[in-house]
């Protein structure tokens, strides 16, 4: 994939601001789309799927924080946080809101490309590892949403292939409870380890030959989950 194909969504309210960026990226050949404001924002997202969200904090009809909030509670699309907001809480802030990366104005429009290559190389990634599945007898296509094993069709529900696709982006790694929270539930729920465990044995029931002793979805003591798949 060549940045020629990539589309970025610039979020900000300063229209110079906006220019430059326009300027900037689409002399590195990206399609570039705009919004001012934070409604905006939410309906390019929906519209246009961009590959990537260059969003400003500090908006007139809300806060950016918000907007990473409710977009991470359905895409995991990259996010990059641009903003004048220096402050080190600020910045943990977006990153644990589900912010991918933060640059603070003024920002050298070498470093800012940068960070777009490396949030889109680690994005494909990612895509390219959570196409098909293979755990022992069970053949998942998480791209189809469909699933099936020796005896035909397995039916997984919307939310356990979220959480495969989650688990499956990070493939053989271990991922904390937390970040699937956030990932798949959204920051908002991060207390919500109990709905995780419940979605987690949900899906051994399922995938797992033997449920009691796992060999795919391996719950790692005291951290998290790792899966592991066939080759």
């Amino acid at each position: 994939m060549t940045e020629a194909m990539h589309q970025v969504l610039v979020i900000e309210d300063e229209p110079a601001i906006r220019g430059v960026l326009k300027v900037l990226l689409e002399a590195e050949h990206y399609r570039v789309i705009e919004a001012d404001s934070a409604l905006r924002a939410e309906i390019e997202s929906r519209s246009h799927k961009p590959d990537l969200l260059l969003l400003d904090l500090g908006l007139p009809d809300g806060d950016g924080l918000a907007i990473i909030r409710r977009i991470r509670a359905w895409s995991p699309v990259p996010i990059i946080v641009l903003s004048a907001r220096t402050q080190e809480e600020q910045k943990i802030a977006a990153l644990d809101a589900g912010a991918d990366d933060y640059v603070t104005k003024p920002f050298s429009a070498a470093e800012l490309t940068a960070r777009l290559r490396a949030a889109l190389r680690r994005n494909v990634r990612g895509a390219e590892q959570t196409g098909m599945l293979k755990l022992g007898a069970i053949r998942i296509d998480l791209e189809k949403r469909a699933a099936s094993g020796p005896a035909g069709e397995i039916h997984l529900t919307p939310l356990e292939y979220r959480v495969l696709e989650s688990l499956a982006r990070h493939l053989g790694a271990i991922v904390t409870q937390q970040q699937l929270i956030r990932e798949v539930w959204g920051p908002d729920r991060l207390g919500d380890t109990r709905g995780l465990r419940v979605c987690i044995l949900s899906l051994r029931g399922k995938v797992e030959a033997d449920p009691h002793k796992p060999r795919h979805l391996v719950t790692e003591a005291g951290l998290g989950y790792r899966l592991r798949a066939d080759d």
